[in-house]
C-alpha cells in the first residue's frame, strides 16, 4: 500500500507560537523533515511539541515563520486541504457507527465513490490486521483495537503527511510495546512522512529516524537517536534520553596522580580512568562529568569512587545499583545479578570512552562534542 506520488518535504523557517499575554510556546524553529522520514517530537509537558505539530496541522495560528508542506506554503491552507492526517491520543470514534464506516467516514465526507471507499478501507484493515472487525462497533473493542481503527482512518486518506499527537497515552505498557511495533512496520510499508509527538523517550529512541528534543519552547538537539544517545548537544538533552538517566556529578578536574575530578562537595574526588583526555581547557573551569548507568561498573581494582550500597532493585537479566557520591545519585546498570548488602562499600568504575563532560551553568553545553 506504499504511495505512488512523490511524498512530501516538511519545513519550517523560523515558525513559532505566541500567545496573547507574551507568552512563548514555541521559540522560532527551524526545521525540515525528508520525502518518507519518520520524526519524532519529544520533550516534557509544556515544552511546545503538541504546539508544533498542531501548527503544521494548521489547528493552531503560527505567530511568524512559514510551514511548507511539499512544494506550497501552507500558512493559510485550512486543515482538511493540507492534505495531512492526524491521530490524537483520544480514539474519536463514533460509538453509532462500524469500524467499517469509521475508517471510511472522511473518505464519505470528501464524497469519494462508494467503490473506491470499500476498496481503501479493505486495503487499511488488511496492513492493520483487523479485517475480522469492520462490522464491529467501537464498544466491542479493546483499546489497542480502538487505535489500530483510528490508524486505519487515517491511512485510507493516503495523505501526504501522518502526525500523531500521543497517541498510545491511553494503553497500558504492553499494549503501547505492541503498538510501537506496530506503527513502524506501519512506517515501512507505507514510506509516508510520519512526525510523532510523544514525551516518552523511549517511544522516541525506538520509532523515530530523527528526534527533535524540546524543551521551554526551544529546540535542544535535533538528531538520529544514536546520536542523541551517544553525543549530547547538552546536560538537558543527556538527562532526558536514556533510562535510567545519565549521572551528573558537579565539581572541576585536577592534575593530580592522573586525572580526577573534585566534586562540588569540596572533599570528594573521582579518579578518573586512564585514557581519558579531555581538552585542556576543560581542565580547572567548573563544570560537570556525566555518565549513564550502562558505563558505570561495579567492582575492580582501579575505582574512579568507592561508596555505599543503597539501594538495589534485580530485574532478573540485570541489576539496578543505586549509590550516593558527594550528594549526588549514581545509579550502575549492571548484567545478571548483584551479590551485595545495602551500606556494603563498592567501587565504582567509568569507562573513559563514554565519560560525558558538561558546561556547570544551566544549559551545560556538551564539553567534548560542541558544535
Amino acid at each position: 500500500m506504499k504511495r505512488g506520488n512523490a511524498l512530501a518535504l516538511v519545513k519550517l523557517a523560523k515558525v513559532s507560537k505566541v500567545y496573547p499575554g507574551n507568552v512563548r510556546a514555541v521559540a522560532p524553529m527551524d526545521l525540515e523533515i525528508a520525502h518518507g522520514e519518520f520524526t519524532v517530537l519529544v520533550g516534557p509537558s509544556g515544552c511546545g511539541k503538541s504546539t508544533t505539530l498542531r501548527m503544521i496541522a494548521g489547528l493552531e495560528e503560527i505567530t511568524e515563520g512559514d510551514i511548507s508542506i511539499g512544494d506550497r506554503i501552507v500558512n493559510d491552507v485550512e486543515p482538511r486541504d493540507r492534505d495531512i492526517a492526524m491521530v490524537f491520543q483520544s480514539y474519536a470514534l463514533y460509538p453509532h457507527m462500524t469500524v467499517g464506516d469509521n475508517m471510511g467516514f472522511g473518505l464519505r465526507m470528501r464524497k469519494h465513490p462508494k467503490e473506491e471507499i470499500t476498496k481503501r478501507v479493505g486495503e487499511a484493515a488488511r496492513v492493520l490486521g483487523i479485517e475480522e472487525l469492520l462490522q464491529r462497533k467501537p464498544r466491542a473493542l479493546s483499546g489497542g483495537q480502538r487505535q489500530r481503527v483510528a490508524l486505519g482512518r487515517a491511512i485510507v486518506r493516503n495523505p501526504e503527511v501522518f502526525l500523531f499527537d500521543e497517541p498510545l497515552s491511553n494503553l497500558d505498557a504492553k499494549m503501547r510495546v505492541q503498538m510501537r511495533t506496530e506503527i513502524a512496520r506501519l512506517h515501512h510499508r507505507l514510506g509516508a512522512t510520519m512526525i510523532y509527538v510523544t514525551h516518552d523517550q523511549t517511544e522516541a529512541m525506538t520509532l523515530g529516524q530523527r528526534i527533535v528534543v524540546m524543551k521551554d519552547g526551544f529546540v535542544q538537539q535535533v538528531a538520529p537517536p544514536l546520536d542523541l544517545y551517544e553525543r549530547p548537544a547538552n546536560r538537558f538533552v543527556g538527562g532526558f534520553i536514556g533510562s535510567p538517566a545519565m549521572n551528573f556529578l558537579p565539581g572541576h578536574l585536577i592534575q593530580q596522580d592522573g586525572l580526577r575530578l573534585v566534586c562540588a562537595d569540596g572533599q570528594t574526588t573521582c579518579e578518573l580512568p586512564a585514557g581519558f583526555e579531555p581538552p585542556a581547557q576543560t581542565v580547572g573551569p567548573k563544570l560537570v562529568l556525566g555518565i549513564r548507568p550502562e558505563h558505570v561498573s561495579v567492582g575492580g581494582s582501579n575505582p574512579s569512587a568507592a561508596t555505599e550500597l543503597q539501594v538495589l532493585e534485580s530485574l532478573g537479566n540485570e541489576t539496578l545499583a543505586y549509590f550516593q557520591v558527594a550528594g549526588q545519585s549514581v545509579t550502575a546498570r549492571c548484567p545478571g545479578q548483584l551479590t551485595a548488602g545495602i551500606d556494603e562499600k563498592l567501587n565504582l568504575s567509568f569507562a573513559a570512552e563514554h565519560i560525558h563532560l558538561f558546561g556547570a551553568d544551566e544549559e551545560g553545553a556538551n564539553l567534548l562534542h560542541e558544535g
